[in-house]
């Protein structure tokens, strides 16, 4: 579960109102999309969901974890039960791919044969079981963001956050990308994506929160142009 409980965040040494009044939960196993322009607020609400930023007022509960109570000594953890992928991929460029989803499985200490299980499993899930021996330097851009969710999922953690995930490949390619994120959330994840692409959000629907001067002006379920599904 996330929920933001009047959170706002200002900036003083800018004078910025970055977030204002934000009351937000989302329940476990949900899809949502965050979307909204350039200064909106989405990346300080991502900052505040993954303990990067303490909210100016308010309160911020993420996986059963009160942020504003949380010792330095439960961050790692904290930050275990979150899977985040990025605009930029951020791949480890000597690293197959394989190798590279295996990291994060070792960084939280998990067996050999874990990961001989593990590895496998989200790679088939994101079609990349034949790609496992590639370098990122081989791959197309679509596939490096397929990576990358693979390696979000790999350690099965309560929340992904997407930041932007189509933001860096081929727009032909960004519905695919979200129908994977559909499908990794179909697993049980519950699965944030921030994106500015309305197109997409219009063509898959959901539940949608639309941000604009730090402030909640939508959210509501839209049905999905493209899907056929009526809300």
């Amino acid at each position: 579960m996330v929920e933001l409980k009047n959170v706002e965040v200002h900036y003083g040494e800018t004078g910025i109102d970055a977030l204002n009044d934000v009351n937000i939960r989302i329940n476990d196993g949900e899809f949502v999309f965050i979307v909204g322009d350039s200064g909106a607020g989405k990346s300080t609400m991502l900052k505040l969901l993954t303990n990067e930023l303490s909210p100016t007022k308010g309160r911020v509960f993420v996986n059963g974890y009160n942020l504003s109570k949380l010792k330095k000594s439960k961050l790692p953890k904290f930050r275990r039960s979150i899977g985040m992928v990025f605009q930029d991929f951020r791949l480890i460029p000597d690293m197959t791919v394989f190798e590279n989803v295996a990291f994060v499985l070792r960084a939280t200490d998990k067996s050999k044969k874990v990961i001989r299980q593990r590895v496998p499993y989200v790679l088939n899930l994101v079609k990349l079981a034949d790609r496992a021996k590639s370098y990122p330097s081989q791959l197309s851009g679509g596939e490096r963001q397929r990576v990358g969710i693979a390696r979000a999922f790999a350690t099965d953690p309560g929340l992904i956050i997407a930041d932007e995930p189509t933001g860096n490949i081929d727009p032909r390619l960004s519905y695919e990308i979200v129908e994977l994120l559909l499908d990794i959330n179909k697993c049980g994840a519950t699965v944030i994506m921030v994106t500015h692409e309305h197109d997409l959000v219009q063509y898959f629907g959901g539940r949608i929160i639309n941000l604009k001067g730090g402030r909640v002006v939508f959210d509501d379920y839209i049905g999905g142009r493209g899907t056929g599904e009526e809300v």
